[in-house]
């Protein structure tokens, strides 16, 4: 994954909060678009914090000057649109001359190279409104688009280019018509479109260049340190005092379209289970009846200030989903603005019994987040929520509810607090230590379980997937290192870097706001001395989606932290759960189950959708593809239906048969329970076939 799939975290974290709506913008001149003294003074700052403190040690040499060359000409023109490669030779003695320049903080070259982006696009934009009024496209001859040119060389002249933009133009207007839009309608929505990318760039500010720039070159580096401009910054903090109010959801920019990432819990997007991870958001409205906004190829940030708002207000937003492919139908989805209470991210249990598990009853605790009420805590409250004493109370209700074993659900846990991990372990061993941390000294220190109880000491099974990341890996890394359970699901995200944010105007005097820095300083390693970074917590039982997780997560991420090794600490190892038994009653019973079938099927066609670059510019054949993947969809649909004993749809209720809400009884074909009942029966084995469990120390 490139920059262009990439964000800056500050626009991933703004959508989940609420924050003062944007000023208007007016188009900057073009003599402004010159570093300013601060930016040099920043960039001076930048490059010296970066060496000294960042967690991985990178020369500023002539390699490193090539990567923030190639980044930077990607955060520009991610899709190769408006370059040509006789304007990438134009400024190809920059390619090793970017890491003196950033030395000296003589950043010009980044402005002139702005600067020339900003002229071709303004060129392309109004070649292509003409080409739009022409309005000669032949929607029959046999051509196709390539949507994705991440790989593709950079166009060789401006009439390669206007042939590319000939096709593009005439694929948006095929997805529009298929959309439901008429011709006159579909062309008005691309002529503010095309009008809206020139009006953005043409609005964006000197602190916006830098702000690009420099985040070239810290990506360059590590894909999770980013700097802040004093704006931005702003921004930011007046949404934290605000607190958690918007439609609870993380984006992400690629190739032009916001994509949702994942939904926070608790927050809106999440409740209604209406937008799911892939998803493209293409346009936003506001208000019940306010115009749609379409938003195809706007920047992250400007996407972000036109969703986020006041609580209790409407958002309406138009989505392409994930399993709809780049030619499919959007619909709309209707989401009002919330506060993200910590009730909404509690954890919560359930008993299941299932046929096959000899009468067993096998307690769920399902942990969306690991949440402390640190305010609360602060102000001396004896009662504060946090995860820990949740599940602590949950498992008390379990055990007298008769439950044979605990899962612990982890499934779609990004993380939270580091505190609540440690001590969450705690519950489920005797004592010892939970993760170890290294920071960029080479010094280690080990976070370990503050409480000798041991609350629960029966079977368990924790179940992670693909977005299982950080303190939910901290805990099921422990709980596979000491053997106390057994890991169920997908390989985790793999994030075991921590970030700590630098101010940068401590470094000068006088106050001056010269923006912050988000720096990787630290790495997480499990007691067993493997990190959780990059490969994350391979599960004792893989379940079979596992195979389109390769390209998820940390894994797929430039200059992502490598895996590695430190020496293990002391700890307790139990003699574990019979794999191999274990792992052959899943794959006889998964092998003739219908919902794990559902699940593989729909993976395989998702993959196949993303490893697609290109789409047909017939209109026929547009259409039979959808109706073919549509059908492929609703028969898959069915199967699963007639194995929960429901009646066969006639249609697809929905494009996305992703969909999946909070609600069990809205999910009457169990999509969301495949994976959890699999667990439960895992378990029940483990129960079955295992000894007592006894310990020595590694």
């Amino acid at each position: 994954m490139t920059l262009k799939k990439l964000t800056a975290w500050l626009g991933i974290l703004l959508l989940t909060l609420s924050g003062a709506i944007a000023a208007k913008v007016t188009e900057v001149p073009f003599e402004e678009l010159q570093p300013s003294r601060q930016h040099r003074q920043s960039a001076l700052i930048i490059t010296k914090v970066v060496d000294r403190f960042h967690y991985r040690k990178l020369a500023l040499d002539d390699a490193m000057s090539a990567s923030v060359f190639d980044r930077y000409l990607e955060a520009l023109d991610p899709n190769k649109s408006f370059f040509t490669a006789a304007d990438i030779e134009r400024f190809a003695a920059a390619r090793t001359e970017l890491d003196d320049a950033l030395r000296r903080a003589r950043i010009e070259p980044a402005f002139e190279i702005f600067k020339h982006f900003r002229t071709r696009v303004n060129e392309r934009v109004h070649r292509t409104l003409a080409m739009l009024e022409a309005d000669q496209f032949d929607f029959s001859r046999s051509e196709s688009y390539r949507f994705d040119r991440e790989d593709a060389p950079w166009a060789a002249d401006q009439a390669e280019l206007d042939e590319l933009w000939h096709r593009r133009i005439k694929n948006d207007l095929l997805s529009l018509e298929v959309a439901g839009k008429d011709r006159e309608e579909a062309r008005e929505t691309l002529r503010k479109r095309y009008e809206g990318t020139a009006r953005r760039v043409n609005q964006l500010t000197s602190d916006d260049v830098f702000q690009t720039f420099i985040n070239a070159y810290t990506l360059s580096i590590e894909p999770h340190t980013s700097y802040m401009s004093p704006r931005t910054s702003e921004n930011f903090d007046i949404s934290m005092r605000l607190s958690l109010q918007g439609i609870g959801a993380v984006l992400r920019n690629e190739n032009e379209y916001t994509v949702v990432q994942n939904t926070v819990p608790g927050g809106p997007a999440e409740r209604g289970g209406e937008i799911r991870a892939g998803d493209r958001i293409i346009g936003v409205a506001q208000g019940a009846d306010g115009e749609s906004e379409d938003v195809i190829g706007w920047r992250l940030q400007d996407v972000v200030e036109l969703i986020r708002g006041p609580k209790g207000s409407v958002v309406r937003l138009t989505v392409l989903p994930k399993s709809a492919g780049p030619e499919g139908r959007s619909r709309e989805v209707v989401l009002v603005r919330d506060e993200i209470k910590l009730e909404d991210q509690a954890a919560k249990s359930e008993i299941i019994e299932l046929p096959g598990m000899d009468g067993r009853r096998i307690g769920v605790i399902e942990i969306p987040a690991f949440y402390r009420d640190f305010r609360a805590q602060a102000a001396g409250e004896d009662d504060f929520r946090s995860t820990t004493r949740d599940v602590r109370r949950l498992i008390a209700e379990l055990e007298r509810g008769g439950a044979d074993g605990i899962v612990i659900d982890l499934r779609g846990n990004g993380g939270g607090s580091l505190t609540e991990a440690t001590e969450l372990t705690g519950l489920f061993i005797a004592q010892g230590a939970v993760v170890q941390v290294r920071d960029a000294g080479g010094r280690v220190d080990v976070e370990r379980d503050p409480d000798p109880e041991q609350v629960y000491k029966g079977p368990l099974a924790v179940l992670v997937d693909r977005n299982s990341a950080s303190a939910s890996e901290i805990f099921a890394g422990a709980i596979q290192d000491y053997r106390r359970g057994i890991i169920l699901g997908e390989p985790t995200f793999g994030k075991g870097t921590v970030q700590t944010l630098v101010d940068l105007s401590r470094f000068v005097q006088g106050g001056e706001d010269l923006g912050r820095l988000r720096l990787t300083m630290a790495q997480f390693f499990r007691v067993e001395g493997g990190s959780t970074q990059h490969r994350g917590v391979m599960p004792d039982i893989v379940f079979p989606t596992a195979s389109s997780a390769d390209d998820h997560g940390e894994r797929s991420l430039d200059n992502a932290l490598p895996w590695a090794k430190i020496a293990s600490v002391d700890h307790e190892v139990l003699n574990g759960a019979p794999v191999e038994a274990l792992r052959r009653e899943h794959n006889r019973r998964i092998a003739r189950d219908p919902g794990f079938n559902y699940l593989i099927e729909q993976e395989q066609d998702i993959d196949a959708l993303r490893e697609r670059d290109t789409v047909s510019l017939v209109l026929d054949e547009r259409l039979q593809e959808w109706r073919e993947r549509d059908q492929r969809r609703l028969e898959r649909r069915n199967r699963l239906r007639a194995y929960r004993g429901l009646e066969p749809l006639a249609e697809n209720a929905s494009e996305d048969e992703e969909e999946i809400v909070a609600d069990t009884d809205d999910d009457p074909e169990g999509v969301t329970r495949i994976m959890l009942e699999e667990s439960a029966r895992i378990l029940a084995d483990y129960i079955r076939l295992s000894q007592p469990l006894t310990a020595q120390v590694r």
